[in-house]
């Protein structure tokens, strides 16, 4: 149902709660050559990722890190096909959720990532539901200042 995921991910967006996402098999996000953005206060992910895969991240204050991604574009931590620090991982992975993107009806620049997002449907049980999900994509569709399709999708979704 379509306003339950919005109440959910929005409070994830909040940092109120982790993301619950039924990826199933897919690992798209651990694979699509993205920089996974790790807060100083994160002590338990800094903890277990090697300093040799984090960097300063540009235009964030200083102990903000970014770890990069392998020459395959997979996450460094993505081992033997799943998160080999996943009860340890950053919170931009606690809150990621592809299902943002089908939302706001925004097309993601990672092709395995976009399709994943083809295949994502919402319930609309109520009248309240739709509109909420035609505002959402209205708010996307106006951005037009925001190149970055997440900030984009991710702004919509926020309200």
């Amino acid at each position: 149902m379509f306003g339950e995921w919005l109440a959910d991910t929005r409070a994830a967006i909040r940092g109120e709660r982790d993301a619950d996402v039924p990826c199933g098999e897919c690992t798209a996000c651990c694979t699509a050559s993205q920089f996974i953005h790790v807060a100083p206060d994160e002590h338990d992910a800094l903890n277990v990722i090697p300093a040799a895969v984090l960097f300063a991240a540009p235009g964030f204050p200083p102990g903000h890190v970014l770890m990069g991604y392998d020459d395959q574009g997979n996450c460094p931590m993505f081992k033997d096909n799943g998160c080999s620090i996943y009860e340890h991982r950053p919170r931009t992975c606690r809150t990621y959720d592809c299902r943002v993107f089908a939302a706001a009806d925004v097309t993601p620049d990672d092709p395995l990532i976009a399709a994943r997002v083809a295949q994502w449907r919402f319930d609309h049980p109520t009248p309240d539901d739709v509109q909420a999900h035609d505002d959402i994509k209205r708010r996307a569709a106006a951005d037009t200042e925001e190149p970055i399709p997440t900030k984009r999708a991710v702004r919509a979704v926020a309200g």
